[in-house]
Formats: structure tokens, sequence, C-alpha cells
């Protein structure tokens, strides 16, 4: 049987533009400052096998993930030695796991690491690669003042066997915010923590893709982590604008059936959409299964650079679209990226969506086929 993807409704992403973002981004620091490709929830929805390898050509210095299974997940696609960094808190009950594959994990507080060593003391296994999180002001994990830092590093340093202590990061909450004060904030906390640190980790890193584009004058790193960066949308939306950035992801689809209605026929679930005249209706295979949000209904597609109505609800796995003039079936259909010097970008969807572009990418399912361009005369 042959297995695979059939339907005509493709991811494409352009392995140049995700090439030149990441030299965008190192360019805003000094040459030796490391790179790590934030590749988590499927590489924002573009495909993590994909990601991985392009950014490897681009010869990054690792990975960051989420959580383990994405650690492993990169270590089974052959990435044996790289560096893999998990940025969520892994459950200590896992850390043997993470040692056996060389993957780093973040410490939050020193419970962790108390209840790690429990587990490491079993094994003969090399270190455990760990980062001490810092919070500066995100709320979300890590140390909260110096003491439980230096505590965390004072508990690693005296069990050189179980832990080796390879990175030190905090996460600004609003590097992409207009208003700095808070950000100024959160790098008062990050250079005070850093001051307390005897001897600095191999690793350390405060860099995201806003401070790395908005702040990089300002934030101590040797590391950048860049993830909507890389794939080529602005961290802020259109709050700030971001300096030559190419998108790396569009999607396309096509038109399966097309029908002419006269006035007053009801389209889709709720009849949520009712024609005012003779219209031309298309079905395009793909809905909110594969990501592409049910609110999206009343927003727009591309046809040969002009635009077509999203019509009626958008169903689990079909939308209907409203087309200008008859298209036969297998004309192609931009949902995300360019049409004839027309465009849609996550930023656009977002906007509609009321939501983020993050939220828009990371949807797309892995149900949908992705493929890899390479346009070296960009």
């Amino acid at each position: 049987m042959a297995i695979g993807n059939h339907r005509p409704t493709t991811i494409t992403l352009d392995g140049q533009a995700l090439v030149h973002n990441i030299e965008v981004a190192r360019k805003q620091f000094a040459k030796d400052t490391y790179l790590f490709a934030v590749v988590k929830a499927n590489a924002y929805g573009h495909g993590v096998k994909e990601v991985a390898a392009l950014a490897k050509k681009a010869k990054v210095d690792g990975y960051a993930v989420a959580i383990l299974d994405e650690g492993l997940e990169l270590r089974d696609l052959g990435y044996k030695t790289d560096t893999i960094l998990v940025l969520g808190i892994t459950p200590p009950t896992q850390v043997l796991l993470a040692a056996k594959y060389g993957i780093s994990l973040t410490v939050g507080d020193i419970s962790w690491l108390e209840t790690a060593t429990t587990f490491l003391c079993e094994q003969n296994l090399a270190p455990l690669k760990v980062h001490i999180a810092v919070d500066t002001g995100m709320g979300r994990i890590g140390a909260r003042n110096t003491d439980e830092l230096l505590n965390m590093i004072e508990f690693i340093e005296k069990q050189p066997n179980l832990f080796e202590f390879e990175g030190l990061f905090t996460h600004f909450a609003t590097a992409d915010d207009d208003n700095p004060e808070y950000f100024k904030k959160q790098l008062a906390n990050w250079q005070t923590a850093l001051a307390a640190v005897k001897n600095l980790p191999k690793f350390v890193h405060a860099a995201n893709s806003a401070a790395t584009l908005w702040h990089n004058q300002d934030v101590y790193t040797n590391v950048i982590r860049l993830g909507a960066g890389m794939y080529g949308f602005n961290p802020s939306g259109k709050t700030l604008g971001a300096p030559n950035l190419q998108p790396v992801l569009s999607l396309q689809s096509e038109i399966v059936f097309v029908k002419k209605v006269p006035a007053n026929t009801k389209i889709s679930y709720g009849a949520t959409y009712v024609t005012k005249k003779t219209e031309w209706i298309a079905t395009l295979p793909i809905g909110y299964a594969d990501g592409y949000l049910r609110r999206m209904q009343g927003y727009k597609v591309l046809i040969d650079g002009e635009t077509a109505e999203i019509v009626g609800r958008v169903t689990m796995d079909q939308m209907m679209i409203r087309l200008a003039r008859y298209y036969p079936i297998g004309t192609s259909v931009t949902l995300i990226g360019g049409s004839q010097g027309a465009y849609l970008g996550a930023v656009d969807l977002a906007e509609y969506a009321k939501t983020i572009p993050y939220e828009i990418v990371t949807n797309l399912s892995s149900r949908i086929k992705r493929e890899v361009k390479m346009d070296d005369s960009k």
C-alpha cells in the first residue's frame, strides 16, 4: 500500500530564507556568540525534521526545545552529539533518560536538584548537563533572587559526578514591546544575577528573538535563542520594525470542487453564510484539523494575486471560498504566503483572528505535508 500524503495541501519552506534569518540574527552580536535554533512545537509548526536539517546546514551551535520528548526526537533524527536544551521543566524522574542521551535540562529550584540526585546516584552515567533559569520578571520558572540562585549553583558544584553546570539563562517578557520600562527592570535583575555568580558557565543566554532584534546593545549573553526570528516573522506583530527578516513558511491548497449556486443558498455548518446573488463557491481540502483556525470565517485567501473570501464556517477537513469568477478544479490557492505580488503573512492572519502569529503557525498540524525549496539567488 502506498502510504503517504496525497492531498493537495502543502506547507512549503523557503530554506534560503531561514538561512538568511539566522545570518541576520548573528550580525546583531559578536562573531563568537553561539546560536541555538529553537525548534520546539514541531519547529513552530514548520516541521522539525525539515527545519533542524536547514539549521544544521547554517551551522547553528545547538537546538532548544520545550520538552524532553522533543529533544529525544532530535536525537532519533540523527543529531547525536549536538547540544540540545530543554527550556521547560522536566520531571526529575526523567533525568536518567536525559543523561543517557546527553540532553541538557533546565533547573528551576533547589528541590528539583535534590529529587534528581536520588535518581542520578543510582546509575553510572555522564553528569547531567543543566541550565539554571533565573526569573527576572517573566514569572514562569527559575530562581527569584540571588540566594536561590547561589544555593543551586553550590549544590551542583558539590556534586560534579552528577551534574554539569552548563548554562544560566533568563527570558524577557516585554522585549517586543515599545514601552521599555519593564524590560529595563528585568535587565537590571539579570545584571544583578550575573554579578553574583563567581564563575559563569559555558552558556549564558538571555537573547530570544525579540532581545536579539531590538536590545542587542543592552543584554549580556553569549547565546542567541532564535525562534520567531528564524522563521521570519516579527515577534512584536507590527508594533516594532523587524530588520530584513524573510518569511519561511507558505501554505497552499487547491480547488477540489466548484459549483455555481443561486441567491439564498446556505453554506456550511449553522448556515451562517447565505449567498446574496448567484455565486461561484469552491471547496478546499483544508480545515481546522489542519490547524487553520475555525474563526477564520470571513477572512481571505489568494488566487492569482486576488483575494477570495472564506464563506461559511471552516469545517474540520474542508472550507469554502467565494470566487470572483469560475476557476477550474486544481487551481492553486494560497492561504499563507505570496501570490503574484499579493501577500498574506502569519501576522495578517493573526490580526484577523485576534491572536499572535505564534498561534497561527504552531497550530498547523503534522498531517499537512512539508516541502523544502532552496533559492540560492536570494
